[in-house]
């Protein structure tokens, strides 16, 4: 400890008990790492009735007077010995600091309104812009029909493998898993009436028209849609897309388009490669737990399963692919120039995304609930 370091006494004298501050109360002494907390603690075994005496300090400025006055809650001591430009330190502080409790404001509907109403205009913004968004979409298709040979096929060719090939490993993995637990779970409710051999139609058309496309979507949502935002996300931070604004070269075409082309074909193939993952572990469960041998499941699964549930699944999962990149996409263009703003859109990519492929299951189960039965 130096003779800088704040520091206090306590001293007994015949008119009472004095405090006796020594060192330098200043901001550079107090902003060290734990030093007002610390000068807090030996302020806090002070006794009330003390007297002051701040005639030895060093260095006095506005945030040791602060720390005082806080201390004092906002009330002279009885006994101060200061000087004269130690106490005009301590009134100015007096004057502009407050101890009081801020009031909590009063509620009323009004607010909640606003807040509501905030959230939908919120949510308006982002809807207009996923719409420009889409119409941008269409005529770069177009673009790119008139002459193809002008294409972003590279990126394209890239994407595909980044997005398609690349998530063929974990989207097995996750895909038998869940075949094995449904296959088990189902065996034990089909067992108590005696209706084993149905255990082929209820995960065929599970697995093929629905859990199938939802794992994959999920799965590449998360993945694939998240680093599709972090990609055009870093690209803002290090103004890659104002430089390509300032060239002329459309964003659309080159960041949205290669991005929407190569999820569009990848998801159908990464949605029946999950279901064919999801049979083969309903297939070995089916055996152990039902004694169902793999050759009578894949014989009666075509007659249990119509080849319509497999089109729409395929459907299902190319429109699934085409939103997730815009939605990821989307959020990317929308990234601010901070590292704040890129973790904030990516997550936002990764839910709204999400929300976004229940939504539209619930819209193909509502809108095709005759198709393939």
């Amino acid at each position: 400890m130096t003779n800088a370091t704040p520091r206090l006494e306590h001293q007994t004298a015949d008119a009472g008990p004095r405090v006796v501050l020594l060192g330098r109360w200043g901001a550079a002494e107090l902003g060290q790492r734990g030093q007002w907390q610390q000068m807090q603690r030996q302020l806090a075994g002070t006794d009330t009735t003390a007297a002051w005496d701040l005639t030895q300090l060093a260095w006095f400025d506005h945030l040791g007077a602060q720390l005082l006055w806080r201390h004092w809650q906002g009330q002279w001591p009885a006994q101060l010995h200061a000087s004269a430009a130690q106490r005009a330190m301590l009134q100015r502080v007096a004057q502009f600091a407050s101890t009081a409790a801020v009031p909590a404001a009063p509620y009323y509907f009004g607010r909640t309104v606003e807040k509501f109403g905030t959230l939908i205009l919120a949510a308006l913004v982002h809807g207009r812009d996923l719409l420009l968004l889409v119409g941008q979409l269409w005529l770069d298709a177009l673009r790119l029909l008139r002459a193809p040979h002008k294409g972003p096929w590279r990126d394209f060719s890239g994407h595909l493998f980044n997005m398609g090939a690349t998530a063929l490993p974990i989207t097995a993995l996750v895909g038998f898993l869940i075949g094995v637990v449904l296959a088990y779970l189902m065996a034990l409710q089909l067992r108590q009436f005696g209706a084993e051999a149905f255990i082929v139609n209820i995960l065929g058309i599970s697995l093929i028209r629905e859990l199938g496309p939802l794992l994959a979507a999920i799965l590449v949502a998360g993945r694939s849609g998240s680093a599709i935002t972090a990609q055009i996300g870093v690209m803002r931070v290090t103004e890659e897309l104002d430089a390509m604004r300032v060239m002329g070269i459309s964003h659309g075409f080159r960041l949205v388009l290669p991005r929407a082309m190569a999820l569009a074909l990848a998801m159908p193939l990464v949605s029946l490669w999950t279901t064919l993952a999801a049979l083969m572990g309903g297939v070995v469960a089916s055996d152990l737990v039902m004694g169902i041998s793999p050759a009578y499941f894949w014989q009666a699964l075509p007659s249990a399963v119509e080849v319509s549930n497999l089109w729409l699944a395929s459907i299902k999962a190319m429109v699934f692919g085409v939103w997730i990149a815009l939605i990821g996409c989307h959020w990317g263009l929308r990234v601010k120039p901070n590292t704040q703003s890129l973790g904030a859109g990516t997550t936002a990519s990764v839910v709204t995304s999400i929300t976004m492929v229940i939504l539209v299951d619930a819209v193909f189960a509502i809108a095709f609930k005759d198709v393939g039965f």
